[in-house]
């Protein structure tokens, strides 16, 4: 047990890593007023910035590879760059709507303190700027959004999904990081030496002078997943896409992605802090982020399987 020492508000564990005191707003645009009434000022923050970045720059990467002939030939891409353009919107929506109703469903409504919020202000389940997106509930809408699309634009889903695979890693990494900045999801008690005291002045008052995460150090899980779902997860698939031709094999990319997404996530749990709204003879054996990633792996492995039962189109 490291010595602690008391200093200011609160207690300072010798040795561990002291969480940051970031503030979660990137910038604030100032107030203006308007016949009387004043609006703002207006914060702008990292969660919705990583957002729009992992957005954007996952769009930017679907057209880069829709460019890249050599990656279809001797087909072409699924979708076109207007297409990829028009998409952009529905993932945004999907994304959004999905992620929040995931985190309500999967997180809030069955956590009694949580319920008790919504009853209280049942606008809590719309304040999204307040965090709390589940990625799984994300993936939900979004593939709801893709279907949609693909059925309007009459575009094969499987493609579609292929591109979307390789890019969104970049996505998860922004938000993992927001998360790290937020000072949420962090893990499990650890006396490794990086591990973080994830209480700092803003936490503090924001909680009524204590901190959620009490006083000894955690996992940065935070960190583990941004590198996991995020770096590593993009270098495997796009090694797969761009040396390897497997947007050839419709359905490969988005396989690869669900499999090892979910074998990231399910082995991260291990270091999360368990979920607190999981049934009691469940509790200590299984989280909600294992039971949730156990479909994706399935769906995933079937997907590759299915791709390689295929034939690979020879090259033009």
């Amino acid at each position: 047990m490291r010595p602690v020492s008391r200093k200011g508000w609160a207690l300072v564990i010798l040795d561990a890593i002291q969480f940051p005191n970031l503030n979660p707003a990137a910038l604030t645009l100032p107030g203006f007023s308007i016949g009387g009434t004043h609006l703002g000022p207006f914060p702008l923050r990292w969660y919705a910035l990583a957002y729009i970045a992992g957005l954007l720059l996952g769009w930017r990467w679907m057209v880069y590879l829709i460019r890249k002939d050599r990656l279809w030939k001797p087909g072409q891409a699924p979708l076109t760059i207007p297409q990829a353009d028009d998409f952009l919107f529905w993932a945004t929506l999907g994304v959004i709507l999905g992620g929040r109703i995931g985190y309500v469903l999967f997180y809030m409504l069955p956590d009694p303190a949580s319920r008790q919020r919504i009853a209280d202000d049942v606008f809590t389940v719309v304040r999204i700027w307040d965090g709390g997106m589940s990625f799984h509930g994300g993936l939900i809408g979004v593939s709801l959004a893709a279907f949609l699309f693909c059925r309007q634009q009459k575009i094969p889903l499987l493609g579609l999904g292929d591109l979307a695979a390789a890019a969104t890693p970049i996505g998860l990494f922004f938000g993992r990081i927001a998360n790290f900045i937020n000072g949420e999801l962090w893990g499990r008690h650890t006396d490794a030496p990086w591990g973080m005291i994830f209480c700092n002045e803003r936490i503090a008052a924001a909680n009524g002078g204590m901190c959620p995460a009490g006083m000894e150090p955690r996992h940065p899980s935070q960190l583990y997943e941004a590198t996991l779902e995020g770096l590593l997860l993009f270098t495997i698939i796009n090694t797969l896409t761009l040396r390897f031709d497997s947007l050839r094999r419709p359905g490969l990319n988005t396989g690869v992605f669900l499999v090892c997404y979910g074998l990231f996530r399910a082995s991260l749990e291990f270091v999360r802090e368990p979920d607190a709204q999981m049934p009691d003879f469940l509790r200590g054996y299984v989280t909600m982020g294992m039971l949730l990633s156990t479909p994706m792996i399935l769906l995933g492995l079937w997907l590759i399987r299915r791709a390689f039962a295929q034939p690979k189109p020879a090259p033009a």
